[in-house]
């Protein structure tokens, strides 16, 4: 640690960069078909919006829920780096399969083995960032990670415009050339090195859960209410395409949206280090709140455009602080599981979410899906008030 402390700024080590790096690169390749994805779902395949929420609500759902499996054999091994090698390169071969795609199931599968992969990487991942720094810097860290993850969710976008308008990629192409940053990342990942934790980890999933501290439980109860209500960013796209918004212009804007949780990560991080982790994802909540009103009430395509940066706060704040929060709770031959556990839990409910919003998109009103989102933010804002603000050491270190 001594060493990271002399050669790198505070809460930046040569491992937290190749892991920003690997998630830029990740991003990047998931980014350029996520904008486009529900569009080609609804336009080219004639896929209803009940099918857009399902599919991606699994889809969510596989990559979270995997990320507890992931942790736990992570803890167990202590092996963070071959784990998240498998899962960066599996990803990676799930993006052309969904270009092949004559119907919505085709992109299902393809779609499956690309979040199955992105599980299984991030808990390891997430564990080896949360290691390579002093603890104090954590959030500094996660922010960093974050920087890299949501600038490349920003780029991606504009690399599918350049393609589709300026070389005129055909849709279908742009999956097939999505593989070449997957394996990017796969090659960032190879050059991390992996520290040594002294001593053995439990080894049984139970037992793991039976050593989480209560102040863990309570705050993936207060997850649990908040994301219940926040559905697969594809219906804000939806939303975008809906009033009016061009193809290009709905990607654009969706790129902006990324740009801006990528500036805000890392300050982010930084902030919650200082201030507490709850004061910041608090203020994260109340950003997606109004937010989603917005969404819900306007019809003009430059406030839907302000709304989605506004909407890049949260992302960016939420992304970095929830899952640093999280390993708060846990010493740190847990934190992988703690992590994966906390991202199974935005999977399941993300999953229930989504596959309420694609109703309500299609037998309520498009508006109904916002105004739910926002019914659970003000829920989850309440019972984050319950959460200590300070990270509780005793807890971690009992």
């Amino acid at each position: 640690m001594a060493e990271m402390r002399t050669r790198y700024p505070a809460g930046i080590s040569r491992n937290t960069i190749l892991l920003a790096f690997a998630s830029l690169f990740s991003d990047i390749s998931s980014e350029m078909l996520y904008p486009i994805l529900p569009i080609f779902l609804t336009q080219v395949l004639h896929a209803s919006g009940s099918v857009v929420g399902v599919m991606e609500g699994m889809a969510e759902a596989t990559q979270n829920v995997v990320q507890g499996f992931s942790g736990w054999l992570s803890d167990k091994l202590q092996k963070r780096k071959a784990l998240a090698l498998i899962g960066y390169f599996v990803s990676a071969l799930g993006k052309p399969l969904m270009g092949i795609a004559v119907a919505w199931p085709g992109v299902l599968g393809g779609r499956f083995l690309d979040r199955l992969g992105a599980g299984f990487r991030s808990a390891p991942r997430d564990a080896l960032i949360a290691s390579s720094v002093p603890d104090e810097y954590r959030g500094r860290a996660f922010g960093l990670e974050g920087i890299g993850d949501n600038l490349g969710a920003f780029l991606g976008p504009l690399f599918a415009v350049l393609l589709f308008l300026s070389f005129h990629f055909e849709i279908r192409w742009i999956f097939f050339v999505a593989i070449v940053p997957g394996l990017l990342a796969f090659f960032m990942i190879l050059l991390v090195h992996e520290r040594p934790v002294p001593v053995a980890a439990k080894s049984k999933i139970d037992v793991n859960l039976r050593e989480f501290p209560v102040g863990y439980w309570k705050y993936l109860s207060v997850i649990a209410i908040f994301e219940i209500g926040n559905s697969s960013n594809s219906f804000l796209i939806l939303q975008t395409k809906s009033i009016g918004a061009s193809f290009a212009v709905t990607i654009l804007i969706y790129a902006g949206f990324n740009l801006m949780a990528a500036f805000i990560s890392y300050p982010a991080g930084s902030l919650s280090d200082r201030w507490g982790r709850r004061n910041i994802l608090l203020a994260s909540f109340v950003v997606f709140l109004v937010a989603y009103l917005g969404f819900a009430s306007t019809r003009s395509v430059k406030a839907i455009a302000v709304l989605f940066l506004f909407y890049g706060l949260f992302q960016g704040i939420f992304r970095s602080v929830g899952k640093a929060l999280a390993s708060d709770f846990v010493p740190e031959l847990l934190r992988a599981s703690a992590v994966g556990w906390y991202s199974a839990v935005v999977g399941l409910l993300g999953l229930v979410a989504s596959v309420v919003a694609g109703l309500l998109w299609d037998h309520v009103s498009h508006a109904a899906v916002f105004y739910y989102g926002a019914i659970s933010a003000i829920a989850g804002s309440v019972g984050l008030l319950f959460i200590p603000g300070k990270r509780n050491r005793a807890a971690v270190d009992a």
